[in-house]
């Protein structure tokens, strides 16, 4: 029996390793930590074909210069001298364009289709249940400049085969939560999206993949690899040796360091993510819904719990939490759910994580050109929760030769080399 190691511990690496059990593989699963709380566990829980839309976009540079000295921005690139925050940011400029927008429409479609499909797979298996729910994702605006864009983005979605899209009105959008006062000019109406508790869906598959023998190593730290004749003959950590037939690097926002070990360029930063979970709120909502304006994002959860996340904040991850980015989210909110009022949560009830944000917006799926037996996956962004079970499906075909259920040329992980 072949064996593949598989460093991170989020839902990419998870779901790899779930697959590629499936297959037959004995498994070892690496982390730094103990798999309790890493950036898989307080995201949005958004499934969600609708985000065709890579980070990288004309304009966004532009807004990210202006919000820079705004410590509640939704949007904060933190300046330092750093060599890979440099490269990153050129290259991140040079992808912004409409062409680049308009040609990574098709392959994040994709994905997020094939993930959908990957997750409603999982349910009624044994040991899952997770809180999956299909109502659809609101984009609420408030501005006619943000109308005009989500008129475009309407017009986009159909393009691409997503139908279920409709532009709403203001009085159409209020219908959907009558109980909410909003201050909102319309919405964009993603039926096609869903929406699952991520806590639920971590623990339930670690204990699965436990139940299936797959070797879980936690609290110890990839430090280097041993390269022979272009394969990767075993991973080292910072405890001991493993060796491997096959390697996936599922490491998030440390995936670029690691990489760098093997001399594979692939630009990513971390960009760090805030959010709050309130249980048995005074305000309920009924749908997940994105603020275009404010960029903070709300889902309703497991049947009693209100999830208030955004911020994308590019900073080094050993940089400490700025809790003043949780503000902004709060004042996000009030913004167009005037009745919110939400308090500051104490520091320990605040959640927040590094994405793992590559160069154009695009995740790196594929085999590392240089080597036999090395896979990476990585580079979701704010997407991993949604791409991640379709990431571990494209895995495992990687590793067993199968064909693809997707062309993923357009995530090749050398294509910055």
């Amino acid at each position: 029996m072949q064996h593949v190691i598989v460093i991170g511990g989020g839902i990419v690496g998870l779901s790899s390793a779930y697959y590629l059990r499936q297959a037959g593989y004995e498994v070892t699963l690496i982390d730094k930590n103990d798999l309790s709380d890493n950036c898989s566990y307080g995201n949005a829980g958004y499934v969600c074909p609708s985000h065709f839309i890579p980070l990288a976009t004309p304009g966004i540079v532009k807004k990210g210069l202006r919000w820079m000295w705004n410590s509640r921005s939704p949007f904060y690139i933190q300046p330092r001298l750093s060599k890979s925050l440099i490269s990153w940011g050129l290259q991140f400029m040079r992808s912004a364009t409409p062409e680049h927008v308009r040609n990574a429409g098709v392959p994040l479609r994709d994905i997020a289709i094939l993930s959908k499909k990957m997750y409603e797979s999982w349910i009624g298996e044994p040991g899952f249940d997770f809180a999956y729910e299909q109502k659809g994702l609101l984009e609420i605006f408030q501005t006619d400049e943000a109308a005009h864009h989500a008129a475009e983005i309407v017009t986009r979605a159909h393009e691409l085969g997503l139908i279920d899209t409709a532009f709403l009105s203001a009085a159409e959008v209020k219908a959907l939560e009558p109980h909410i006062h909003m201050e909102a000019a319309g919405a964009i109406w993603f039926k096609c999206d869903a929406h699952l508790y991520p806590p639920k869906v971590m623990q339930q598959l670690i204990a699965v993949l436990k139940a299936q023998k797959v070797n879980f190593v936690l609290n110890e730290t990839v430090t280097d690899f041993d390269i022979r004749q272009h394969t990767i003959k075993a991973v080292k950590t910072d405890r001991s040796v493993y060796t491997a037939d096959h390697v996936v690097l599922a490491a998030g926002s440390w995936s670029r360091e690691l990489a760098e070990k093997i001399r594979l360029r692939m630009p990513l930063v971390g960009g760090r993510g805030y959010s709050i979970t309130t249980e048995d709120p005074k305000f309920r909502i009924n749908y997940p819904a994105v603020f275009v304006e404010s960029r903070i994002a709300l889902t309703p959860m497991d049947g009693n719990k209100t999830r208030f996340g955004g911020t994308m904040e590019i900073t080094s991850t050993n940089t400490p939490p700025r809790l003043q980015r949780v503000q902004g989210i709060i004042d996000g909110v009030k913004r167009f759910y005037p009745e919110f009022d939400i308090p500051m949560p104490e520091p320990d009830k605040v959640w927040y994580g590094f994405r793992p944000c590559s160069a154009d917006g695009l995740p790196y799926i594929g085999k590392a050109s240089q080597y036999k037996n090395f896979v990476v996956a990585t580079g979701h962004s704010m997407l991993g929760m949604s791409l991640g079970a379709g990431t571990g499906k494209l895995v495992q075909e990687l590793i067993t030769g199968e064909p693809l259920s997707m062309d993923i040329t357009p995530f090749d992980p050398n294509r910055f080399a």
